[in-house]
C-alpha cells in the first residue's frame, strides 16, 4: 500500500495545480484580494487533506454521519473533480501554450467535474436497479428450466455505504422470490467495524433452497474469521472450496464456491470434488480471473464480481469503454467459452472514491433455461 498511496498522492498534488488556477479565477471573480495566493493555499489544503483522508481510510472505521456529510462526501466530490479535471487540463495546456489557456477553462472544466463528481457519489452510486438475466445452460433438466438466483456481489458495507443501502438491496431481491440467493464476495470495504452490519443485511436475504456466500479479497483486508462465524450463524452458508447438492422438482444442480484468490485461499478442485456425475454445476467465484479454469473443469455457469464494472465507465458503452476494461480481460456481464457461461455482476457498493457513473449498482436476477 506504501508504494499506491505515493502515487495517489503524486496524482493528486498534480491534479491540484489546474485546480488552484480554477480557484484563482473564482477568487477573482468574487473580488477576493490575491487570488493567486488563495487558490494555492485552498489547493494545498486539498493535498493535505486527501492525505490525511487516505492514512485515516485503510481501515474502514465508524464515523459521525454529520462527519461523513460535512466533511468525507464534500471532500470525495472535490477530489473526483480535481481528477476530472486533470486530463482536459493537461491536454490544454500542452497543445494550446501559445495561445495561452485562459483560466476561464480551469475553472469551468472543474465546476463541470464537480457537477459530474455530485452525479455519481450523490445521485448514480445510491440509485440500484434489479437486473433480469436469462441464462442457457446446456443440457439443463427440463425439471431445473426457469430455476432462478438472486445474485449480490461487492456490497462493500461501511462507513460510506451503510447498513441501510445493504437492507434496500436484500428487499429488492426478497420480492423478487428467487430459488437461490448468492453473494459473491466482498462484503467488507476494509477493518472489521462493520462486520455486525453485513452480517445483519445477509442474514435478511431469503431464498428456499438456501442463501450461500464466496469469500472476496477485501473480506480479508482485516480478521475474516469472525465475519465467517456471523453469516453462518444468521442462516447464510459460506462455501471455502466446498459446494452443495440443490434439488428442485426431484433434479439436483450442484453449487460451489472457491474461496479468496488474492490471498491464495483458493481451491477449485477440491470445491468440485463433491459434484455427483452428470449433475450441472454452478461456481460461485469472486474473482472472474478463474473462468477459465473453471470452464475446462466443466463448470456450468460461473458467477463472479470483483470488477464493478470499473465503477466509471461511458454511459450506455461500459462494456467497452470503461476502467475496468483497461485492467480485466472478464469486466461485466455475460461471457462464454465453450458451453461454460460467465456472468460478471457490476456491483452494488465501491471502493476507492464512491463514485459511480455509467455503471449502475445492480441486484441481478439469474433465470436458467434448457439450452
Amino acid at each position: 500500500m506504501g508504494t499506491f498511496l505515493r502515487v495517489l498522492i503524486t496524482v493528486t498534488a498534480v491534479a491540484h495545480l489546474p485546480v488552484a488556477a480554477a480557484f484563482a479565477e473564482l477568487l477573482r471573480r468574487l473580488g477576493a484580494p490575491a487570488p493567486w495566493a488563495l487558490g494555492f493555499v485552498l489547493a494545498a489544503g486539498g493535498v493535505a487533506l486527501f492525505i490525511g483522508r487516505s492514512g485515516a481510510g485503510l481501515t474502514d472505521r465508524r464515523r459521525s454521519t454529520m462527519f461523513l456529510r460535512l466533511v468525507d462526501i464534500p471532500f470525495f466530490v472535490h477530489w473526483c473533480a480535481a481528477i476530472f479535471a486533470l486530463i482536459p487540463s493537461v491536454v490544454a495546456t500542452l497543445t494550446i501554450p501559445w495561445l495561452g489557456v485562459p483560466m476561464t477553462f480551469y475553472m469551468a472544466v472543474y465546476l463541470t467535474g464537480l457537477a459530474v463528481a455530485g452525479y455519481g457519489i450523490l445521485i448514480r452510486r445510491r440509485w440500484f436497479v434489479v437486473k433480469h438475466v436469462t441464462i442457457p445452460i446446456e443440457g439443463l433438466d427440463p425439471a431445473l428450466d426457469g430455476l432462478r438466483i438472486a445474485h449480490l456481489s461487492d456490497l462493500h458495507i461501511g462507513a460510506i455505504t451503510p447498513k441501510s443501502w445493504g437492507d434496500r438491496w436484500v428487499r429488492a431481491a426478497n420480492e423478487e422470490g428467487a430459488d437461490v440467493a448468492v453473494i459473491t464476495g466482498d462484503m467488507v470495504t476494509s477493518g472489521v467495524d462493520f462486520h455486525q452490519d453485513i452480517a445483519a443485511v445477509v442474514g435478511g436475504l431469503r431464498a428456499p433452497l438456501g442463501v450461500y456466500v464466496s469469500m472476496g479479497n477485501h473480506d480479508y483486508f482485516g480478521e475474516g474469521e469472525p465475519l465467517i462465524s456471523m453469516l453462518n450463524a444468521g442462516g447464510a452458508q459460506v462455501l471455502r472450496n466446498e459446494g452443495r447438492v440443490l434439488s428442485r422438482n426431484g433434479k439436483s444442480i450442484y453449487l460451489a464456491a472457491i474461496d479468496d484468490t488474492w490471498t491464495r485461499r483458493d481451491d477449485m478442485y477440491k470445491a468440485l470434488q463433491g459434484r455427483p456425475a452428470g449433475v450441472p454445476c454452478i461456481l460461485l467465484a469472486h474473482d472472474p480471473e478463474k473462468f477459465l479454469h473453471a470452464a475446462k473443469a466443466n463448470v456450468d455457469l460461473t458467477l463472479s464480481g470483483h470488477t464493478h464494472g470499473g465503477q466509471i465507465a461511458v454511459p450506455f458503452l461500459a462494456r467497452f469503454l470503461s476502467l475496468s476494461h483497461l485492467t480485466h480481460h472478464f469486466h461485466v456481464g455475460i461471457y462464454r467459452k465453450g458451453r461454460a457461461t460467465l456472468y460478471v455482476h457490476p456491483g452494488l457498493g465501491t471502493t476507492g472514491p464512491p463514485v459511480r457513473i455509467g455503471v449502475a449498482p445492480a441486484v441481478v436476477i439469474h433465470t436458467l433455461r434448457a439450452a
